[in-house]
């Protein structure tokens, strides 16, 4: 595909989808007074009219590879791209994702956004920070709410695969359930660092669960091989 068909397919999209998310925010604040499984509903909307623009508008094909356990757990995922922290939502129902603080300043979207139950990450929090992290998320999965964090810590390029941040290690820690660990390659479709999207398909594939009480070490080995999976592979 030609740079110029490139840039005219993500400029439509882009319009249709920002077009749509603000519909949809006003849509989630009229739903505000009835709860959270309603901005939820609202929420899973916009998820699947982004994975649909992405399919029709971009011809971004996705596939899943391998079944994604049923039981609450804590999701583990590689980030290459805004398309799956988006796209999540079609895959669980109402996740909870650990997001950079900054997104939650967006007005109106952002305060939708902590309404549905996203929780903030402060980067440069410290230690502080990574308490108020651990704790929120265990209430999250307490009311039966899957947690996604990005263990690498911010998006990363095909084929770079950076050591795990030190958040994962507490929130194993704290939670205490298994983690699912998540590949994606969808940086091919979306490169960090430009504004255009191309066709192709994009790949999820769901790894073993990792028992919860292993050593340190051996479950961040065992996380960091699976979501580097795609990338190691291909």
């Amino acid at each position: 595909m030609t740079l110029s068909v490139a840039a005219v397919r993500t400029l439509v999209f882009t319009l249709f989808f920002f077009f749509m998310s603000a519909v949809l925010t006003i849509l989630a604040v009229l739903a505000w007074p009835l709860g959270v499984r309603a901005v939820g509903a609202v929420a899973t909307v916009w998820a699947w009219q982004h994975r649909i623009l992405s399919r029709v508008i971009l011809g971004q094909r996705i596939v899943v590879e391998g079944i994604m356990p049923a039981d609450v757990c804590f999701i583990a995922c590689k980030h290459e791209a805004m398309f799956e922290t988006v796209d999540a939502l079609c895959l669980l129902d109402r996740p909870v994702i650990a997001a950079k603080r900054e997104l939650l300043a967006i007005p109106l979207w952002g305060w939708v956004a902590a309404r549905y139950g996203v929780i903030p990450v402060d980067r440069d929090g410290g230690a502080k920070a990574l308490r108020a992290l651990c704790s929120r998320a265990k209430a999250a999965m307490g009311k039966g709410r899957v947690f996604i964090f990005y263990p690498e810590g911010t998006r990363v390029r095909p084929g770079e695969a950076p050591p795990l941040k030190a958040g994962f290690a507490a929130l194993y820690a704290v939670l205490r359930v298994p983690v699912v660990p998540v590949a994606i390659d969808s940086g091919n479709c979306n490169p960090r660092g430009r504004h255009l999207r191309f066709p192709g398909t994009i790949t999820y594939r769901i790894g073993e669960p990792v028992p919860p009480g292993l050593p340190r070490a051996e479950a961040e080995a065992r996380v960091y091989a699976a979501i580097n999976a795609l990338n190691i592979t291909r």
